[in-house]
């Protein structure tokens, strides 16, 4: 160990020491909710036994990841979650970029602010209060949707226990919710455009359009590109608190993804291992995604945009 380096180091600690105990009660929860926690991963290698304990339950090897992949309930869920994850990014992800974009458009100050509010309102509410109000918009006897379709002499239809509606429901209301949160970080980098490229291209006669497509989209591409790689690096995370809160037993077929799956199998049916190895499964994959995708991003010419 280079003794200088390590003299420099502490040296730098003593004296920013209140930063980083500033940064103390951080790394405090991330070791106790994040890293402690990790050890209960030896679950899915394990025949959990309540009265043994994790310590002394017995070493199964690799029998409930078989079990996993040999059941079709569970592909099932795995093969939902691939889906909805992909409609989310082919529908959610640009969503927030096309309102940043609109946004910074805007010239009407008032009406800018206002804007941003409203759509920044709904990520700031839960899942439990926003998947009461889809039930009652979508309910068949009061809400809004049938109601106009009563109107125009349609029949009401329960479109949440309808399978081939739900994953539309599912994306639509997502993207309602956080697309305004999510358009926050795109109007900062847009923030950060020099203004002196919008004013050459006004001298050169560019019109709003070609500001946008030449100056400020390429301006937010490397913004873009950190975030589509951990987009798709939470590919196997399709929204658990959304689909617990909105879904039933009739849209199974087209909505029940691994979270789900877990939360059924694994708080309510008690198969702790099976559920973990899922969840483990589930994690791996995702990792898996991340390197591909910041490999393939360094390889196609944007390394300066990759997370590592």
């Amino acid at each position: 160990m280079d003794r200088s380096k390590t003299g420099t180091t502490w040296k730098t600690i003593k004296k920013m020491y209140k930063f980083y105990l500033l940064l103390l009660p951080a790394l405090v929860f991330f070791v106790l909710f994040s890293y402690v926690p990790m050890y209960g991963v030896t679950l899915a290698f394990k025949d959990f036994n309540m009265a043994l304990g994790i310590l002394k339950s017995s070493w199964v090897g690799t029998k409930y990841f078989n079990q996993l992949l040999s059941s079709s309930v569970f592909r099932h869920a795995f093969w939902n979650t691939i889906i909805i994850s992909i409609y989310r990014i082919l529908w959610g992800f640009p969503a927030p970029i096309l309102l940043a974009i609109l946004v910074n458009e805007v010239v009407h100050t008032k009406f800018k602010k206002a804007v941003q509010t409203i759509s920044y309102f709904p990520y700031f509410i839960s899942w439990v209060i926003l998947g009461g109000i889809i039930v009652e918009l979508l309910s068949p006897t009061r809400g809004v949707l049938n109601y106009i379709i009563s109107h125009f002499g349609g029949i009401p239809v329960y479109f949440l226990t309808q399978p081939q509606d739900y994953r539309t429901i599912l994306v639509s209301t997502g993207i309602w919710q956080s697309v305004g949160y999510g358009s926050i970080i795109y109007i900062a980098a847009i923030t950060g455009i020099d203004i002196e490229l919008y004013d050459a291209a006004i001298v050169d006669g560019a019109n709003r359009f070609q500001k946008i497509w030449h100056i400020t989209f390429p301006g937010i591409m490397p913004v873009i590109i950190v975030m589509l790689i951990l987009t798709i690096g939470q590919l196997m995370n399709a929204g658990f608190d959304q689909i617990m809160n909105t879904y039933n037993a009739q849209v199974y077929a087209t909505g029940d993804i691994i979270d789900t799956y877990v939360y059924r199998v694994g708080v309510i049916n008690m198969s702790y291992s099976l559920t973990t190895a899922a969840g483990f499964l589930k994690n791996v994959i995702g990792l898996v995604l991340l390197i591909v995708t910041n490999f393939a991003v360094t390889k196609m010419g944007h390394g300066e945009s990759a997370i590592w």
